[in-house]
C-alpha cells in the first residue's frame, strides 16, 4: 500500500528507478518483498566499502560523517558544520538533501576559492554507463544545495597495477576519470526523471511492468523472485539467448509459456530445440553425442578449479581482481573402469600459484584427456603459464588435452529440466537428481572463494577453519565427480 506521504528519493532509489520503476516502487513501499542478501552479495558490498575507505587516504585532512542512513538529517547538519571549518580539506560520506533527493558523497574535496570536487569511488576497473547518472544526480543535488562544484571525478581500480608485496601504492591502484562534462550533459534529463519518479510513487498502484532482461541489467534486482513467482515453469525467459525484442513480441501475443510459442515464431536453432523438447516433454539427443563423449584418451581426468580474486591485491606480483587458483579436484577414470580421486587445497595465507601448478602437473602427468566444464580451467592454466615462466612449457602442453563438456552438451543434448541453462548446476539435477548440491555447505564458485578467504584469515578459529576446509573439498570434489557421472549417464 502507498503511504500518505511520498517517500524521498535517494541516489540508490534514483538508479533503481532508471533500471525499473517497479523496482523503485518496491524499494519504497514493499522492501520486505526483496530476497535476502546472499553472503556473496554482502561480501561484494563489503569489498566496495573497503575500497572506498582506502580511497579516502588520497585526500588527507578530512572528516568522516559518521551518522548512518537512518539519521540523514543529523548527517546533513554534521556535514554543514564540517564544511564551515576551512581547515577541513575533505569530507567523507558528506550528506545532502536537496530537491527531494538524499545523497552521500564518497569524497567531497575542498578546492581554491570555496569550490568543491565531487569524487565518487567505485570498486570496478573501468567507467561504466551506469556511473554517468550516478555522478550526475549527485552533481544535481550539490548544485541545488548551493555548492560551487569544480570537478566531478570517478575513481576506479586500475587492473594493470601490480602489487610489489610491500606497500599498496594508492596513486597507482586508483585511476581518476573526469566525469564533469558527462555529468553536466545529463543534467537536462534529471528534472523530468525526478518528476516521473515522484508522480509514480504518489500513485496508489504499483506500475505494471513485466519481468524481462532489464531485471538483471545493470544490476540483479532483489525483487526478481517476487516478480517471477507466478511465471510458468517453462517460461519464455528460459529460452537461451532470447532478446528483449523477442520477449516483447511474445508478450504482445499473450504468450508466457514456451510450449505455447507457435512453430512460425522466429527463434534460433537452440531456442527452437528447447521449444520442441518442452512441447514433447523429452530430451533432445544428437546423433553425434556418443561419438563426442567417447572421443577421449585414457586415463580421463575430470578437472575443476576454484579461484578467488581480491579488489585489493593480496600477494606480490598480483593485480586487482586477478583470479588466483587455490584448489583443484581431479577424478581420474581408467580404461578398466576404476576411478581415483586426487585433490589440492592451499591451506596457508600465501600466493598459491606455484604450489597449485606443481601439484596439478604431478597428477595430470603427460597423457589422458582432461575434461572440464567450460573453458575456465584452460584460461587459468594459460595465466599460470604466463605468471610462472619456469613452468610454462609443461602447463601449456596440457591445453591440447582439454575437452569442454559444457560445449558438448550445448551442441548435442537438451533436457526440459535445464530451463534454458547449460550450467553444471542446472545439468546435474536434471540428469542425476540424487547428486544435488543442496546438502553441501559450499554450493557455488563465488561462495567457495569467499569461504577460502575466511579459512586463511588468522582471526578464524581453528575448528571453523577445519569446517570450511571440509566444505571446500566436498564442493570441488562434487563438481568433478558430477562430470564423470554425467558422462556415464549420457552414454547410457
Amino acid at each position: 500500500m502507498n503511504a500518505e506521504k511520498t517517500p524521498l528519493l535517494s541516489k540508490t532509489r534514483f538508479l533503481a528507478g532508471l533500471q525499473c520503476p517497479l523496482r523503485l516502487y518496491h524499494e519504497c513501499y514493499d522492501p520486505e518483498l526483496a530476497s535476502e542478501v546472499s553472503p556473496v552479495q554482502q561480501a561484494i558490498f563489503d569489498m566496495g566499502h573497503e575500497v572506498g575507505r582506502l580511497a579516502t587516504q588520497l585526500y588527507p585532512g578530512g572528516i568522516r560523517i559518521e551518522e548512518d542512513h537512518l539519521h540523514h538529517d543529523e548527517a546533513v547538519r554534521s556535514t554543514l558544520r564540517a564544511m564551515a571549518n576551512e581547515n577541513v580539506r575533505a569530507l567523507y560520506e558528506a550528506a545532502f538533501l536537496s530537491d527531494g533527493v538524499r545523497i552521500r558523497v564518497d569524497i567531497l574535496e575542498r578546492t581554491d576559492g570555496g569550490r568543491w570536487n565531487l569524487i565518487e569511488v567505485k570498486s570496478s576497473t573501468s567507467v561504466k554507463d551506469i556511473h554517468i547518472p550516478d555522478v550526475a544526480v549527485q552533481y544535481h543535488v550539490l548544485k541545488e544545495a548551493g555548492l560551487d562544484v569544480d570537478q566531478v571525478i570517478l575513481m576506479h581500480l586500475n587492473n594493470q597495477y601490480f602489487y610489489d608485496g610491500r606497500r599498496v601504492e594508492l596513486e597507482q591502484l586508483f585511476r581518476r576519470a573526469d566525469m564533469s562534462k558527462r555529468a553536466l550533459l545529463y543534467q537536462k534529463q534529471i528534472p523530468s526523471l525526478l518528476a516521473d519518479f515522484n508522480d509514480m510513487m504518489a500513485k496508489s498502484e504499483e506500475p505494471g511492468i513485466r519481468p524481462g532482461r532489464h531485471c538483471r541489467t545493470p544490476y540483479e534486482c532483489e525483487f526478481w523472485d517476487h516478480c517471477t513467482k507466478d511465471m510458468p515453469e517453462q517460461w519464455v525467459m528460459h529460452l537461451a539467448g532470447i532478446t528483449q525484442k523477442r520477449l516483447n513480441e511474445l508478450e504482445a501475443l499473450g504468450i508466457q509459456g514456451i510450449r505455447d510459442i507457435p512453430a512460425s515464431f522466429p527463434l534460433t536453432a537452440l531456442q527452437d530445440r528447447i521449444r520442441r523438447c518442452v512441447i514433447q516433454n523429452e530430451a533432445y539427443i544428437s546423433g553425434h553425442l556418443t561419438a563426442e563423449l567417447k572421443d577421449v584418451e585414457h586415463p580421463v581426468h575430470f578437472l575443476d578449479f576454484e579461484t578467488f580474486g581480491s579488489a585489493i591485491p593480496r600477494y606480490a606480483g598480483t593485480r586487482p581482481y586477478q583470479p588466483l587458483p587455490f584448489q583443484w579436484s581431479d577424478h581420474i577414470l581408467y580404461k578398466d573402469g576404476t576411478i581415483e580421486h586426487w585433490e589440492y587445497l592451499c591451506e596457508k595465507d600465501q600466493d598459491p600459484r606455484e604450489e597449485f601448478a606443481l601439484s596439478l602437473l604431478d597428477v595430470l602427468d603427460k597423457e589422458g584427456t582432461i575434461v572440464t566444464y567450460t573453458k575456465y580451467e584452460g584460461e587459468v592454466i594459460k595465466r599460470l603459464a604466463q605468471d610462472l615462466p619456469h613452468l610454462c612449457a609443461p602447463l601449456v602442453s596440457t591445453l591440447d588435452r582439454i575437452k569442454d563438456m559444457h560445449k558438448i552438451i550445448n551442441r548435442h543434448y537438451y533436457h526440459p529440466q535445464f530451463h534454458g541453462s547449460f550450467s553444471l548446476k542446472s545439468v546435474l539435477p536434471a540428469l542425476l537428481p540424487e547428486m544435488s548440491y543442496d546438502k553441501l555447505a559450499v554450493q557455488e564458485g563465488q561462495q567457495a572463494g569467499l569461504e577460502y578467504l575466511r579459512m586463511i584469515d588468522p582471526s578464524t578459529p581453528p575448528d571453523e577453519k577445519e569446517r570450511i576446509k571440509r566444505g571446500l573439498l566436498a564442493y570441488c570434489g562434487h563438481d568433478t565427480l558430477a562430470m564423470l557421472r554425467i558422462r556415464e549417464e549420457l552414454l547410457r
